[in-house]
């Protein structure tokens, strides 16, 4: 089977990375198109000799876009289009449509009020569904997600729900990486330290960390990520007089920054306070490192039944500013002192190599085969590890005391 797989951007983002990830386990050629900005993933994925185009998407009124993406679709010989993020969904899915070749969307960033990053709007939602129709199946990466999409109008039998995944085991604590990382960026060996990872936008909140970590003296915070309010948190720090205590790494993995299990491993507790969210991939990633993880929107853990939620995930309940309600809870990390936790059992369904297989099975009744067997409520599959997870090291009560 041959796929090609039409992205919106590829700068450092969540679907970005997950499409990366994704292509190293799936058991299909696949060639990848971006509508604009060929960013570090993009030479990632030629790096895993992936070939990747670049569109050249001039803007959303680029109307000659879609019969250029529809000419490639066609010369290339695919037998599945596979759309990533709204604007690459909309613009594949009437390319493949004019190619003559069927299509699949995975649907990353529809949240309640946005959609990749922008607020929805009438006319937005209208489009979508109108260019909703033309592909053969919508693919949700979380329950949350494909609840949202009917809420929409679109029927039940489109929607098939395939998690994000991650691969576990790339995640686990090393205290040779976290000497290593706090090293190259600057933190003390004892330093207690805050983190979060992300995209700096104003729904991921990163402010009220700012704000919480200013009113603990012996905390020190570690933001890695780049965007718009860059900035702005650069700003504040210093108005909160605490930019001595407050690192930030940058895109992962770029330049002098360490990799997303670096800089996971030079943290003490993982912070997310977004507003909303599609899934929530870094909070995964956080678990798997053995964190305890304070997050707001996160459905990768509110879709959890109740007795899978980790014990070490904590919900912030402010739907306004958290930042009172998050000192709180850090206050609470500070004194306890740093330590590391088992990595939760529930973690098995975001296995990437189980998210493969989910979507080869929606790849197979897209091509016209037998709608995929609903998704197991706690999965048994070949695909999964059938070892748990667990940290390279036992849990200690005090890494500070565990690594000197």
């Amino acid at each position: 089977m041959k796929v090609l797989h039409v992205i919106t951007g590829l700068g450092v983002g969540g679907a970005e990375r997950q499409l990366r990830l994704l292509l190293r386990h799936l058991p299909a050629r696949c060639d990848v198109v971006t509508l604009t900005n060929p960013g570090a993933v993009a030479e990632g994925l030629r790096a895993d000799g992936v070939r990747v185009r670049h569109l050249g998407m001039r803007g959303n009124r680029d109307l000659a876009a879609v019969p250029r993406l529809a000419r490639l679709i066609r010369h290339g010989g695919y037998d599945l289009v596979h759309t990533h993020l709204y604007r690459a969904c909309v613009h594949g899915r009437i390319a493949a449509r004019l190619a003559g070749t069927p299509s699949v969307a995975t649907e990353h960033s529809l949240g309640r009020e946005e959609i990749e990053g922008r607020p929805l709007t009438r006319g937005t939602r209208a489009l979508y569904l109108r260019t909703e129709r033309l592909g053969a199946a919508t693919v949700a990466v979380s329950s949350t997600v494909a609840a949202r999409l009917r809420a929409w109008g679109v029927p039940s039998t489109r929607i098939h729900t395939v998690p994000n995944g991650i691969d576990a085991r790339a995640f686990r604590f090393d205290g040779g990486r976290r000497r290593a990382a706090r090293a190259l960026l600057g933190l003390p060996e004892d330093a207690f330290v805050v983190g979060g990872v992300g995209r700096l936008v104003p729904g991921k909140r990163f402010d009220a960390t700012v704000r919480a970590v200013a009113t603990l003296p012996g905390a020190w915070l570690l933001l890695a990520g780049d965007g718009p309010e860059a900035g702005a948190l650069r700003a504040l720090a210093g108005r909160l007089g605490v930019a001595d205590r407050v690192r930030f790494a940058g895109e992962c993995g770029e330049g002098a920054a360490p990799d997303v299990p670096g800089v996971l491993a030079a943290m003490d507790v993982f912070v997310s306070a977004s507003r909303e969210e599609s899934f929530g991939l870094a909070v995964v990633e956080a678990l798997a490192a053995g964190l305890p993880v304070v997050h707001g929107a996160c459905p990768a853990v509110e879709d959890l039944p109740p007795g899978q939620v980790p014990p070490g995930a904590v919900r912030l309940r402010s739907p306004t500013d958290p930042a009172a309600e998050l000192t709180a809870v850090l206050r609470r990390h500070l004194a306890h002192g740093p330590r590391r936790l088992p990595v939760p059992h529930a973690l098995d369904r975001y296995d990437i190599r189980l998210s493969g297989r989910r979507l080869m099975d929606v790849y197979a009744h897209a091509l016209g085969g037998p709608a995929p067997a609903p998704s197991a409520a706690v999965p048994s599959d070949p695909y999964v590890h059938s070892e748990p997870y667990a940290p390279s090291c036992p849990p200690a009560p005090s890494i500070r005391r565990a690594h000197r």
